[in-house]
């Protein structure tokens, strides 16, 4: 029995024994009501969701085989309803919830194809159902929840079928199908122990070969280290020493952290398609967790893991600090939090493993812990004082929980920050967050300084035992020193750390057990100062809020910071609760003397919860010193006062209305009774002593004459009640069992470690007995009965004749009223309810989950008492004070009250969930202070009493609260009906504050009794329809129908369905701007929530009443959708949309009959409509309603039908055959482009809307039903065109293909005239049907193709025009689009459009023509799939190779960039195409051959002559010489090649082409500073995108020579840039360079700090520094002792002015450089031999200029860095170099 239930109150433990056998009959209900012959009857099952939920929730004991039962009916049911989400997003949720639970204990295959299937046919298929919007997401992500759950249990042999099915999508890494495989193989890839042997190392090689494909997108990156990941952490058997190079180079990437000035993110990723974005990338784990979990799973004894990681470590520990903050500081964070928690998870798993007898030899030992906390501590130290608080809590926690793993390491770290924090005078925000990270470490704290000697004595030495005890006292004063009322965040963590260190300990007291924990503290002065300290809080305190009337009194009514910190009550409790008698008696007689001296309404909350806490502690021992004085005060307060009757006491005949109580007497009274109040909250059996006063001080309050007071009276009789009849825990805060090891110490529990004793050791409870049963119902028949039965007398007889006195009067009962029910909760019974005779129904009666919130009072017959007086209290304030909101409210709160039994005990466990505390009091599992290692984390016992105690309010909550969902022979009372019908009714008036309330209470009472929805949408949706009902009314009966509840029940319900369609379609004549709103936000919502349309709509049933004519309600609709001119413009769109939503609904009814073809015609028809949002939303349709239709070829329809027409084609001809159809069709599309400020179409291929409110109104409707388009990545403008409307070309093209040439014909006249139109909207228009024309694959089109298509195409490639390039290039791209779902069959067209592009233009033609003829071949090349082009088109290839090489050198710029495009894209098809025929890796990069095509070895061609002409145009240097025609031939040559590389890196296709780039990287390099401006900038745009690659390991040592070279050309700007490059390339390939060459670039980057040019050598200097932090400390250590002794040598030759030793001024200055370096290589840290470095530096500020410049900038940098933490570090100094320094830093006067 799991913990939680094994400590619920002994009354309820007791019954949950039951619960398994009550889970078998549910599991044989859910059995007997699933038909797999009846696909309806998945519905009957989804009302056991809930209960099936309930037993999970209750964490239930059940029985394996009953779970195994289920998941296999869940399963049968899942893969059964493809086409129900809704259902299958139930009924996914639980088979998550049942996997992930009992994964260890179950023995299951489960087979992957049929939920690839699935997948299939609900998200990857063109024609999904209708559902909205929310449920299609939410429904993908329990899908992929439920795939990630079901791989570990694919069998065997999965993982092959897996791999070679998706595997071939990957042949093309730009295209989307490479995509989507990514996804899928990512996704079902299993590395379960059945399927480890598949993944070998073989496997992981081709895995990594294909992850450098793309190195710039996010989806590509995530999924492939998320895939290899799994591996790592599952597959032992691979051998991963050889992959860890490329594995961390990823790693490295994937942080995007800046280098040097730019921002850390590439300025062109390549962005996955819009559809596998949404369907994988929405729900993977962020990179940083993915990346977290594999290096922990990496490390291994003897493995280089480690090492690599500490170089990784190097490079990311500057972001951690918080100068350095920017959009990576959340990905460093959650990498912090991942590493922790997998590294804590790794060695649990590995020291169970160990107990267990299995040791691992891959297992961690000793050393490699240490190693990696040490690495991480740099994180933690930076990452300590962040002012974000989520980053410092996450340090915190990391410093906890490494504490009990290494505390040697972690324990003295926080310490020192501790007290770096507590001297600190700039950044005062570290004290709060160096006190939390102590409340973190505290138990760590206390088990070394207490643990014995011999438990310790491998961890921590006793010197250092003995100092953490000195330690914590020091914590501990200054937690005092911290409250201050002032600083809030300071106060809260003094808080929390005291709440932390007192949880740890078992007494407090000064009689000696606590020498070693806290040497220094003497209890008694501790807690005389502390409770000072918070007194003269409570003095400063001041309410936030004033009360209105009607309000209910809150017990945090002051709103102060106190209050809303969820560690003050626990600090009360647990410090009162551990204190010795005598500290305890102390503190009381504080307490009391300030209770006695100070009224403070402003903190009325604050000392109410003190003295809760000392009576929680010990009642008998606070009844003297804290009930007795306030109850005395209270009742010597009211002595005298006016009585009005009204609380039950004798009514005073001078009491009027107008009587009040003095405002200082009333402001006491209140004080006093909210403190009784809170006080006595959990004082149980120990208040009958106080019956009899308690009775009448709570009447007295009733009676009082101020609305305060008797709120307060309020508070008090429902906290009284509480305290008297709930089960809560008491005591829970003593301890109760001393720590094994360390006495002093409170041993915690782990509620997953089943031992006996902690059964045993569970809380004591507040078991109600009999006398306070008794006392309970006396104070029920009080504040209840009777003033239920004045009420009635009011009601019925109108006793009063003062009608103000009369409301006094109400109020005052109506509160009583309310206070009694709340007070009680469900320990009320709830209504009695019919039960009507039936077999198989018997164990429904009883509750599924047991439950109880306390002992029973009062019957159900009070409660229905209270029901029928209450409605008619209603009626009658309806009739009398239809205007008092406040009665009204009051009313509606008991309506709730009486009507949701249990809904507030489930409000309350929610409310407590949100103030569970966090890990700074939890011991992790794994414990190596002592020894030890537990199943689960331990927490205190006061901790898991309070969690056991929200379980069982929970449980309460839902006892009973599910029976009338399985069982509908339950019906509820007659009583639960009428409150309904009230609440309706309030839902509807005319005040939205009661209009809120009722609807808040409405949606609890639908929620429990769905079945009653029904009864109320007929009268909601009466409002919609009648003209006269006013608007509140309208306003309310949209919130109601808006509610989720109402949404659901639609789906399950026919006739509620249809009901609420026509009420919302029928609304359009309400002229209220408010209602219209309400009634668009209620259909939008409908349109997002939208489940599918009901389980059975339009099928008979046994009620002839309950038939729904689904052809009646769609020709109803479709009246309201078309019918001109008598509905507003959106309530014709929202019916349009709602028909189409009923005709995908009733595909099985409606296909293929007149009234569906009639139907799709008159959508076409709105295509002619004037109003824009209709013509959009027609295009979705149609494009929908067509895909409905199969794509017959036109051949077999000849063959098939002969001359015959089929009814689609009838139909649809009868529009487009109209004179002038399309013409006007067109027009009105084009006017859709023309929007003047704002594109129209989104990057989706979606239309905009023109105004915010039709935007609002039509956003979810236009859903994507068309192939993803396009396949490749648009990465410039000219080949992308915005306003190019995919969605208008597809439905073009699906017309086509459905009517054939007459479509064709009827459009020809029309292309012909908008393609050459002036405006470039008609042509944007005319371009799209052109590209659906081409793109349908019908014989028909290719007979036009010959007659007048090829003539239009040449015609549009010869039109100068140039705006509409884009548009028509959009066209090109769409026309030659693969065709089939993944985009790999070429449409018959292809061959002819690319034929025509490759037609030579005229000899006499525009730069334009030109320009935009490549342009169009370069979009038809991208769409291209080169693994499957045929001969024709690499002969195609070849030619245009051939022209493309000899016209890179054209006049105009224009056609340049365009040839370069071209050229970019030609070369990588051709790359990997014989990539993919030579069997090769896919990674062209790799390979040293060139590509060859014909005879022309192009690929050394390029390189050869960009390396020839950069040398001549370097060389040629002056600006005069480019007018030389051969120069600027050249010059023009090599900007078409950076164009050409531009190009290759924006596509992300530089990968098949790196052997070029890396060959011209020279040329790249060294003319970014040359005269020509054109080339420059090319040439640095070139260079800027070259620093963001990595380059392929075999390239490398090309480069490496490439770079080497460039450093020493004789032009200072190419050593310059060639600096630059250096500094990213090392970065970038640090994991993958060898140590030769690293020794290379280091040494020749060291020989530039000696430079002759001063730019370049303070360049060396910046690059240097930053290398020192690559993580190659040999490298690193030798420069660092080379640069001092070479810079030292020269200071002391020139301070003895050795006239023979004479040096240059650059060597001089490159030695100072040197040590610059080394200083700004640690801007924070302080290592050992900084400080005579620094020094060093300073000597030389006396040198000339540069020299003494460059000291003193290096000084004050040194100095700016080293601010923060320079009061504990220049004790690293010694008094001469301090004095240098400051010499250094002064500024000279010229008056010194």
């Amino acid at each position: 029995m799991h913990l939680y239930n094994a400590w619920l109150p002994p009354p309820v433990a007791e019954k949950c024994k039951d619960e398994a056998r009550t889970f078998g009959l549910v599991v044989r209900s859910v059995r007997d009501s699933w038909l797999p012959d009846s696909p309806d009857s998945v519905y009957s099952t989804l009302k056991w969701i809930s209960i099936i939920d309930l037993y999970l929730e209750a964490r239930s004991e059940i029985l394996l085989e009953d779970v195994k039962a289920l998941i296999e009916i869940g399963f049968d049911i899942f893969l059964r309803s493809h086409d129900k989400l809704f259902v299958q997003v139930r009924w996914g949720n639980i088979l998550i919830r049942l996997l992930k639970k009992y994964k260890k204990s179950l023995t299951l295959k489960v087979p992957w194809r049929p939920l690839y299937s699935t997948l299939l046919k609900t998200h990857l298929a063109r024609n999904p159902g209708a559902e909205g919007w929310s449920l299609r997401e939410q429904h993908f992500k329990i899908f992929i929840s439920l795939v990630q759950c079901c791989r570990a249990f694919f069998p065997s042999g999965s993982a092959a079928e897996i791999w070679s099915e998706f595997e071939p999508f990957l042949d093309n890494p730009w295209h989307g199908s490479s995509f989507e495989g990514l996804g899928l193989i990512s996704l079902f890839l299993p590395t379960n122990s059945e399927n480890q042997a598949y993944i070998s190392n073989s496997y992981i090689q081709t895995c990594l070969d294909l992850w450098v494909l793309n190195p710039h997108s996010e989806f590509w990156e995530v999924k492939w280290a998320d895939l290899i990941g799994r591996c790592i952490r599952n597959c032992s058997s691979v051998d991963w020493e050889g992959f860890l190079p490329e594995i961390f180079t990823h790693y490295m990437n994937m942080f995007e952290v800046p280098v040097e000035n730019e921002n850390g993110v590439y300025p062109f990723p390549l962005e996955a398609p819009n559809n596998n974005m949404f369907l994988y990338l929405s729900v993977v784990p962020v990179a940083a967790k993915v990346v977290a979990k594999s290096i922990v799973y990496l490390l291994k004894p003897g493995g280089s893991a480690q090492e690599f990681f500490g170089k990784l470590a190097t490079r990311l520990e500057q972001f951690y600090h918080p100068s350095n903050d920017g959009h990576w500081t959340d990905v460093l964070e959650a990498f912090l939090y991942y590493l922790v928690i997998t590294f804590k998870k790794r060695l649990e798993k590995e020291q169970q493993n160990l107990l267990k007898g299995k040791n691992s030899q891959i297992s961690l030992g000793k050393s490699e812990q240490v190693a990696f906390i040490k690495v991480v501590l740099r994180f933690i130290v930076r990452a300590q004082y962040n002012e974000d608080k989520s980053f410092s809590e996450v340090a915190a926690a990391s410093i906890s929980i490494l504490s009990y793993i290494e505390p040697s390491l972690m324990i003295p770290s926080m310490i020192s920050r501790f007290h770096l924090a507590l001297e600190t005078l700039t950044t005062t925000h570290q004290v709060p967050t160096a006190m939390t990270a102590v409340a973190f470490t505290a138990r760590a704290l206390f088990f070394c300084s207490l643990a014995d000697s011999s438990s310790t004595a491998d961890i921590m030495e006793e010197s250092s035992c003995r100092a953490y005890g000195d330690f914590l006292a020091l914590s501990l004063s200054n937690a005092l020193l911290g409250i201050d009322a002032n600083d809030p965040s300071k106060t809260s963590a003094s808080i929390q750390l005291i709440v932390s260190m007192f949880s740890n300990l078992s007494v407090l007291d000064d009689d000696g057990s606590l020498a070693n924990a806290l040497p220094s503290i003497n209890f008694s002065k501790w807690l005389d100062e502390f409770l000072q300290r918070l007194f003269s809080i409570f003095l400063f305190l001041e309410p936030s809020n004033t009360l209105n009337e009607g309000a209910h009194q809150s017990l945090s009514s002051s709103g102060t910071f106190l209050l809303s910190d969820k560690y003050y009550f626990p600090m009360l409790v647990v410090l009162l609760g551990r204190l010795s008698k005598h500290l305890h008696k102390q503190a009381l007689e504080k307490i009391s003397k300030f209770l006695r001296t100070n009224i403070l309404p402003g903190s009325a909350a604050e000392i109410g919860l003190l003295c809760c806490a000392a009576v929680h502690s010990n009642p008998e021992a606070a009844a003297v010193y804290v009930i007795d004085p306030i109850l005395t005060s209270i009742v010597s307060s009211l002595q005298g006062t006016p009585v009005s009757g009204f609380g039950g006491g004798t009514y005073d005949v001078s009491y009027s209305a107008k009587s009040m109580l003095p405002p200082a007497l009333e402001i006491a009274t209140e004080y006093h009774l909210h403190i009784l109040a809170l006080a006595i909250r959990y004082g149980g059996s120990f208040l009958l002593q106080y019956r009899e006063q308690l009775k009448e001080i709570t009447r007295s309050a009733f009676d009082a004459p101020s609305w305060k007071v008797n709120l307060a009276g309020d508070t008090l009789l429902c906290l009284l009640l509480r305290s008297l009849v709930h089960y809560y825990p008491i005591d829970q805060y003593r301890c109760f069992s001393c720590h094994p090891v360390a006495g002093a110490m409170e041993e915690w529990v782990s509620r997953k470690d089943y031992r006996d004793e902690y059964f045993l050791s569970g809380p004591n409870w507040h078991i109600p007995s009999d006398n306070e049963v008794l006392f309970a119902n006396e104070l029920l028949d009080l504040h209840l009965n009777s003033p239920l039965d004045v009420l009635l007398n009011i009601c019925q007889s109108k006793s009063h004749g003062d009608r103000g006195l009369e409301r006094e009067h109400l109020k005052v009962l109506l509160l009583r009223i309310s206070s009694s029910l709340e007070g009680v909760q469900s320990c009320l019974p709830d209504f009695r309810s019919s039960l009507t005779d039936g077999p198989g129904n018997e164990y429904l009666q009883s509750q599924f989950i047991v439950g109880e919130t306390g002992a029973t009072v009062g019957s159900p017959e009070l409660r229905e008492k209270a029901a029928r007086i209450v409605h008619i209290s209603y009626e009658y304030l309806l009739k009398e004070r239809p205007d008092d909101s406040m009665l009204l409210r009051l009313v509606t709160h008991i309506m709730d009250f009486i009507g949701n039994y249990g809904s507030m005990e489930y409000e309350r466990s929610n409310n407590l969930r949100d103030w569970d505390l966090d890990a700074s009091i939890i011991e992790p599992p794994v414990n190596f202070i002592i020894h030890s290692c537990f199943e689960g984390k331990k927490r205190p016992q006061w901790v898991l009493a309070n969690k056991v105690h929200m379980h069982n309010t929970w449980r309460s909550s839902q006892s009973s609260y599910h029976l009338f969902h399985v069982n509908d022979k339950i019906l509820p009372s007659k009583y639960f009906e009428t409150l309904m019908d009230d609440l309706l009714n309030l839902s509807l008036h005319n005040f939205k504050i009661v209009r809120v309330v009722a609807v808040e209470a409405l949606q609890k009472m639908f929620k429990r009794f769905p079945s009653l929805v029904v009864k109320c949408i007929p009268a909601l949706t009466k409002c919609l329809l009648d003209p006269n009902t006013p608007e509140h009314k309208v306003l309310g009966a949209c919130t109601v129908l808006k509610t989720r509840g109402v949404l659901r029940q639609l789906t399950l319900d026919s006739k509620a369905f249809s009901t609420f369609l026509l009420g919302v379609l029928g609304s359009s004549h309400h002229e209220s701007l408010k209602a219209q709103e309400a009634i668009r936000e209620l259909f939008d919502e409908y349109n997002i929530q939208y489940d599918g349309a009901s389980k059975n709509p339009y099928n008979a049933v046994e009620d002839a009443s309950d038939v729904v004519d689904i052809q009646g309600l769609v020709s109803t609709v479709s009246c309201m959708s078309f019918r001109l001119n008598s509905l507003h413009w959106r309530y014709s769109l929202m019916a349009n949309w709602v028909l189409l939503l009923l005709l995908i609904s009733s595909r099985s009814l409606i296909f293929r009959t007149k009234f569906h073809f009639e139907t799709i015609g008159c959508f076409l028809k709105s295509l002619r409509n004037q109003v824009p949002q209709t013509r959009i939303l027609a295009i979705s349709a149609l494009n929908v309603l067509l895909t409905e239709f199969p794509n017959v070829p036109s051949v077999e329809k000849t063959l098939t039908a002969g001359s015959v027409k089929s009814p689609l084609e009838d139909a649809l001809g009868q529009v487009f055959l109209e004179d002038g159809f399309f013409v006007h069709a067109l027009n009105y599309l084009s006017d859709d482009h023309d929007i003047p400020d704002m594109e129209l179409v989104d990057s989706t291929g979606n239309y905009g809307m023109i105004s915010s409110d039709a935007d609002k109104l039509i956003r979810c409707f236009c859903f994507d039903r068309i192939p993803s388009w396009p396949r490749t990545p648009s990465w410039i403008f000219m080949t992308g065109g915005d306003s190019f409307c995919a969605s208008f070309a597809y439905f073009i093209e699906r017309l086509v293909q459905e009517c054939g040439e007459p479509v064709v014909l009827s459009l020809r006249s029309s292309l012909e005239e908008f393609s050459f139109a002036e405006e470039r909207a008609k042509q944007c228009v005319a371009a799209e049907a052109l590209a659906g024309i081409l793109h349908s694959d019908i014989s028909e089109v290719q007979d036009s193709w010959k007659s007048w298509i090829l003539s239009l195409v040449e015609k549009i490639i010869l039109e100068p025009v140039v705006d509409s390039t884009p548009d028509w290039t959009a066209c090109i791209r769409y026309a030659v689009t693969g065709k089939g779902r993944h985009g790999t069959e070429a449409p018959d067209l292809r061959h002819k459009v690319l034929e025509c592009l490759m037609n030579p233009l005229p000899q006499i033609v525009k730069t334009s023509t030109i320009t935009k003829r490549y342009y169009f071949l370069a979009a038809a090349l991208a769409e291209m799939y080169p693994s499957k082009m045929q001969s024709t088109e690499v002969e195609l290839h070849d030619a245009l190779l051939k022209e493309l090489l000899e016209c890179m050198d054209y006049s105009s710029s224009q056609v340049r960039e365009a040839i370069g495009v071209t050229l970019s894209v030609l070369c990588s098809n051709m790359a990997l195409f014989i990539s993919c025929r030579t069997g090769k890796s896919h990674h062209m990069q790799h390979s040293k051959s060139n590509y060859s095509i014909g005879d022309n070895d192009w690929c050394h061609y390029l390189i050869k002559r960009a390396s020839e002409l950069a040398l001549h145009i370097q060389s040629a240097g002056q600006p005069s010489i480019f007018a030389n025609d051969d120069t600027q031939e050249e010059t023009r040559w090599m900007e078409t090649l950076f164009h050409f590389v531009i190009s290759s890196f924006k596509s992300g296709r530089s990968p098949f082409l790196f052997n070029i780039i890396v060959g011209v990287l020279h040329p790249i390099i060294s003319l970014q500073g040359t005269p020509n401006e054109d080339l420059s900038c090319l040439a640095n745009e070139a260079f800027e995108l070259l620093i963001w690659h990595t380059m392929p390991q075999a390239c490398l040592k090309e480069a490496v020579v490439i770079l080497l070279s460039s450093s020493n050309n004789s032009n200072w700007r190419t050593r310059l840039s060639t600096l630059s490059y250096l500094r990213h390339f090392m970065y970038r390939h640090i994991f993958l360079l060898s140590v030769q060459d690293k020794q290379q670039i280091w040494m020749q980057i060291e020989m530039l700090l000696k430079d002759s040019q001063v730019e370049v050598r303070e360049h060396a200097a910046t690059v240097l520094a930053d290398l020192m932090n690559s993580g190659d400390e040999d490298l690193a250590g030798n420069f660092r002792h080379r640069a001092y002794e070479e810079a030292f040598s020269l200071y002391t030759k020139r301070k003895l002015r050795n006239l023979a030793f004479d040096v240059s001024s650059a060597s001089l200055h490159g030695s100072v450089l040197a040590l610059v370096a080394l200083v700004l290589s640690v801007p924070y840290d302080m290592p050992s031999w900084l400080p005579d470095t620094v020094t060093l530096l300073a000597r030389f500020v006396v040198e000339p200029s540069p020299i003494k410049s460059t000291v003193t900038k290096a000084i004050a940098d040194f100095r700016r860095t080293h601010s923060d933490t320079w009061i504990m570090q220049k004790g690293s100094f010694t008094k001469e170099q301090l004095e240098i320094l400051d010499e250094t830093s002064s500024s000279f006067s010229y008056f010194a």
